[in-house]
């Protein structure tokens, strides 16, 4: 493919051609009251955290205004094959969140008779019902489980490959292997970006590229509480298939599931990661990964580990993300501060924004996750936070 030519000025400048980025593009070109929209990404498309993440997508969580969130964009990830004529290997075969300690339980059962509120069909299981669905599992120090049947798992990289197809054949420019190196911003207004080929006039500029929102938002005089912190995964040999629903255990972060390939995809919390961005890969990691994976699974102990990787988490002070327009400099968005779930939010949430810079609303969701809402001590805190 011809790589697009770099326009010089445009009505929108997206900072990040991940999922987020491009999903805020392609909506912003769908609205058709901005014409000029440019996604600006600084390697290849699937280089950040939208190429490296399990590909899960969930309606469980312990807030209803996420519940909800999540219910219209699992939606959005069942349509997004059929919309954008990509195959996704989108699989329901539901999260089953597993507890180990009465506080967590307690927090799991609650969550359960907010989602069925909701309209979910999440249910809470004894230990024996859920190692009934995942025979594997090893039910000792299980306190309770909830299993949600619709949640899904899917294969990431189509997800940005179709946005990003998606924007062009809507006249959005996407330009990789361009890097932003600044914020132009006058009068208190932003004014465009300065990058790697040259300035782009522009009187909004949206940042979404992560962990490295902060630096990018620095230019602009804006400081962001949101800090990276490097989380491993790593895939197993094919196995026979016998997993249906991804396992997730909040007590120590664990998560796994099976891919169509057979492969076993998971990661572990791990706490003792130092700050900063480096995304190497670790010994440390795979000796954590192993001891929660047998311990949820015994039988496991003879898989082989093939592959391992790391992304960077975008951590907010609250675990919410932070989304929407600033106060000063006028025409700056934010979006990030995801806490490792922006992947399975970017759908919606791309919409959400697209139609607030387009002046189309965007709902009460983005007043709630707005900058200022640490300066008001108003933090939006999300008790299933995994990893």
């Amino acid at each position: 493919m011809q790589r697009a030519a770099l326009p010089r000025a445009v009505d929108v400048v997206v900072v990040g051609g991940g999922i987020t980025g491009l999903s805020i593009a392609y909506h912003l070109a769908r609205e058709r009251r901005v014409t000029r929209v440019l996604v600006l990404e600084r390697s290849y498309l699937c280089s950040g955290a939208s190429g490296r993440n399990g590909g899960g997508v969930r309606a469980q969580w312990s807030t209803e205004a996420n519940v909800r969130l999540m219910q219209e964009s699992l939606g959005m990830f069942r349509q997004f094959a059929r919309e954008h004529r990509i195959h996704t290997w989108f699989r329901q075969g539901g999260y089953l969140f597993l507890a180990r300690s009465r506080g967590r339980a307690d927090a799991l059962a609650a969550s359960v008779e907010l989602q069925r509120r909701c309209g979910l069909a999440t249910r809470v299981l004894a230990p024996r019902e859920a190692v009934a669905l995942v025979p594997q599992l090893d039910p000792s120090g299980i306190v309770l489980a909830t299993f949600n049947p619709d949640d899904a798992v899917v294969f990431p990289w189509p997800f940005v490959w179709g946005y990003a197809e998606g924007a062009r054949a809507l006249g959005v420019t996407v330009c990789d292997f361009v890097k932003v190196t600044g914020v132009d911003v006058q009068a208190g207004e932003v004014r465009g970006v300065q990058t790697s080929l040259g300035p782009v006039a522009a009187p909004i500029v949206v940042v979404a590229c992560g962990a490295h929102s902060p630096e990018v938002a620095a230019w602009a005089g804006v400081a962001l509480p949101t800090h990276p912190h490097r989380h491993e995964i790593c895939a197993s040999e094919p196995l026979v298939p016998f997993l249906q629903p991804l396992v997730a255990c909040l007590d120590d972060g664990l998560y796994f599931s099976q891919s169509t390939r057979g492969e076993l995809v998971g990661g572990v919390s791990n706490p003792d990661v130092p700050p900063g961005d480096d995304a190497g890969s670790s010994v440390a990691f795979l000796r954590r990964y192993a001891a929660a994976l047998l311990r949820a699974c015994p039988s496991l102990g003879g898989v082989k580990i093939l592959r391992q990787w790391a992304g960077l988490y975008d951590l907010s002070p609250d675990g919410a993300p932070i989304v929407g327009p600033v106060a000063r400099p006028r025409g700056l968005y934010l979006c990030s501060g995801f806490t490792g779930h922006g992947f399975m939010m970017a759908p919606v949430v791309g919409r959400l924004l697209a139609a607030a810079i387009a002046g189309a609303g965007g709902g009460s969701l983005l007043d709630r996750w707005a900058l200022s809402r640490f300066e008001r001590g108003e933090a939006a805190p999300e008790g299933m936070i995994i990893g």
